[in-house]
């Protein structure tokens, strides 16, 4: 096209709500943004530059397999932009860079900001290589760093070590078929996420917590954790999650805990926040992680029929992107 845009082929479906939602497939023609210089653009962040603000209309950004080490901004006022790799995995595909909290803050360490609105992210890598174990100070590096509403990330790795993945209060996101690790509090923040059919890794050999989530009081939904694996690296050493906030919401729903778990204590306290106190559930996952104790609260069938993907997501607009 005249803007620079690869030629795309898309599927298209209608919800139940009546709201479209467009597949991408096998992408024809020059990739937007390809790193030896085949494309028109050679970074990610400059085919985003060229979006025009305010854009009305899905753009999809093509991106030729390779590494591609910037800081990558999808900013608030450039809605409904797709990141989608060409490659035949999301292996193929890199964003990476190695911020950390020590010299830019937890928050600003991130390699990719993504603001705008109705954001999606597809058969790709976001990576902070940053070395947790070469600094004393300043561990958390942040890899993808989402603020967007209505945000898919499908076929996606998010990796990192400590705050590899941050979901912000402005996020309602969904999650599925990728893959995220990390080390400490690797999938955190306020936003409301329901993660489906993905891998979670815990790569530390000490093990620690997945999750920390700082729900606020008056939001129903924080992090569903839905028909997924979690693994780590030894067993008997991770733990489901820490309350960031003291109102934190996680639930762990149909999905498969390996032995990585710490089956008598699987929630732990955080700055002053305990996890007794936090709104922590578990729900008919299975496999050796998946022991019930007294500290493990089990959501009952009556509540489980309020926690469903589609109610975290719904919101006042009715959103459904699982279809």
């Amino acid at each position: 096209t005249s803007s620079g845009a690869a030629v795309i082929q898309e599927t298209c479906t209608a919800n139940t709500n009546k709201q479209w939602l467009f597949t991408p497939v096998a992408a024809q023609g020059t990739a937007t943004v390809a790193a030896d210089g085949t494309g028109k653009y050679r970074t990610v962040q400059a085919a985003i530059d060229a979006v025009p603000a305010n854009n009305g209309n899905r753009v999809v950004i093509t991106i030729k397999p390779g590494t591609y080490r910037e800081i990558v901004t999808i900013p608030a006022n450039k809605p409904y932009i797709t990141l989608q790799g060409l490659g035949s995995s999301a292996k193929d595909v890199v964003i990476v860079n190695n911020h950390s909290a020590g010299t830019y803050g937890t928050f600003n360490s991130a390699t990719a900001f993504v603001n705008g609105h109705d954001a999606a992210l597809t058969n790709l890598t976001v990576s902070n290589d940053f070395d947790e174990n070469t600094s004393s100070t300043g561990q958390q590096a942040v890899a993808l760093n989402l603020n967007a509403d209505r945000a898919v990330l499908s076929n996606v790795r998010l990796l990192g070590d400590q705050d590899t993945f941050l979901v912000n209060a402005s996020a309602r996101a969904y999650m599925t078929g990728s893959y995220v690790e990390g080390t400490v509090d690797f999938i955190f923040g306020d936003g409301t996420i329901v993660i489906n059919n993905c891998d979670i890794y815990e790569k530390r050999s000490t093990g620690g917590p997945i999750t920390a989530a700082r729900t606020d009081a008056g939001k129903t939904y924080g992090f569903l954790i839905y028909k997924s694996r979690i693994s780590g690296a030894t067993a008997n050493t991770t733990q489901l999650g820490r309350p960031w906030g003291p109102n934190a919401q996680v639930l762990y729903r149909e999905s498969t805990l390996s032995s990585t778990i710490k089956t008598s204590q699987p929630w732990t306290d955080m700055s002053g926040n305990s996890w007794k106190n936090a709104r922590f559930f578990e729900y008919k996952n299975t496999g050796a992680g998946a022991t019930a104790n007294s500290n493990r609260p089990q959501m009952s069938d009556s509540q489980a029929a309020n926690y469903t993907p589609q109610k975290y997501l719904a919101g006042s607009d009715g959103w459904n992107p699982i279809g």
